[in-house]
């Protein structure tokens, strides 16, 4: 054989490895992030550490969990899915105080996780009857924030977007466990209110909520908060999931995702990262981490999924996968996390939250079944 052909058969066999280890490598790096989250519940807030980020039943720890299910799908270690079961005995699968407010049932959507791999009633009883009270209680309150009122004095209903992670999945969920079609026209409904109010339609972005509709930001630009929209286009992946194929809201949800991706490519920095201002025309802005994992994961998941067709979206999931792979620590700490607020702020790199895990775990996840 030829010397040219004996290389490029190596090469093509060292080409082919190197794919073959890379969904192994990716769920390396979930499992000793996840690890790290694992074995640190007291220290895994920093450098803001309340009641808040530390609640077990809250939007804080409750995403990391909804990261922990991704990874517990793919791995064959069965400690992930192990955490998962013993936080719902530990809580007795129940769900937030606030009766109405989304933070507080963020994990809802996990524990019909749990349910649709058990299939024992107690992992959803709770969920099913905070949803039953809420679709009774008819809660019709404006969307729009009030200034001066309770943190807005809104927060019944899916007010601002962070929302549409925290809620709509669950209720979708549990209208797939249990055959209910009320819990998917709720989340529908809801879901399409909000965007109503939040969506602009010129940036296909949304605003964080209706207290920054006219704000402007130091350059004069509109401020699209970078966590607040990864929230929104995460929610969107999930819900595409898990939405019923032949809903006749799929295209609703479809072309939203659509608008959203060929805006946020636009968007990304050559590092790889968003900015925690979307708009801001810097260049040299930190590279926040929660954000970037959420509009990765959402990247990867569209393209495994065939609704992103064009190479530009596959290169832009790789390169955001890329970055915040390097913001973990040898240890699996994962640093450059924004920390817990409602609008762009500062990063540095030592910061961590469990929902930036959890954002990092769905990446990863969407990122194995992509290099498969």
């Amino acid at each position: 054989m030829r010397a040219w052909a004996i290389a490029g058969l190596l090469l093509l066999v060292s080409v082919t490895t190197a794919s073959a280890d890379r969904p192994k490598d990716i769920l390396a790096i979930m499992e000793r992030v996840a690890d790290w989250e694992l074995a640190h519940p007291d220290k895994a807030s920093a450098p803001i550490s309340t009641p808040e980020t530390r609640n077990p039943l809250g939007w804080v720890v409750g995403t990391f969990y909804t990261g922990l299910t991704a990874l517990a799908d793919r791995s064959a270690n069965p400690r992930y899915a192990d955490a998962i079961f013993a936080l719902g005995e530990e809580k007795n699968w129940g769900l937030g105080p606030r009766p109405f407010h989304a933070d507080d049932y963020e994990v809802a959507q996990n524990w019909v996780w749990a349910y649709q791999r058990k299939h024992d009633p107690r992992m959803i009883a709770a969920v099913q009857q905070r949803f039953d009270s809420i679709m009774a209680a008819n809660v019709t309150d404006s969307l729009l924030m009030v200034p001066g009122s309770a943190r807005g004095g809104c927060f019944r209903r899916w007010c601002w977007c962070d929302a549409l992670f925290m809620g709509p999945t669950g209720w979708i969920a549990l209208n797939q466990a249990v055959k209910d079609p009320r819990y998917l026209a709720y989340a529908d409904k809801e879901f399409r209110a909000t965007t109503a109010l939040l969506f602009d339609p010129d940036q296909a972005l949304y605003y964080r909520d209706s207290g920054y509709f006219g704000k402007t930001g130091p350059h004069g630009e509109k401020i699209f908060w970078s966590r607040g929209n990864g929230w929104v286009y995460a929610g969107l992946a999930r819900i595409l999931t898990t939405l019923p194929a032949d809903s006749p809201s799929r295209p609703y949800y479809r072309d939203l995702f659509l608008k959203m991706s060929r805006k946020l490519v636009t968007l990304q920095k050559p590092d790889g990262s968003w900015s925690p201002s979307l708009l801001d025309p810097r260049k040299d802005t930190p590279p926040e981490t929660s954000g970037t994992a959420f509009f990765t994961y959402g990247l990867a998941w569209g393209v495994h999924a065939g609704l992103l067709k064009d190479p530009v979206y596959r290169r832009a999931a790789q390169r955001g996968w890329t970055l915040i792979s390097k913001a973990v620590e040898p240890d699996g700490k994962l640093g450059w996390v924004q920390q817990v607020g409602s609008e762009p702020d500062s990063v540095a790199a030592d910061y961590t939250q469990p929902f930036g895990v959890g954002a990092f775990l769905l990446a990863g996840a969407a990122m194995v079944d992509l290099e498969r």
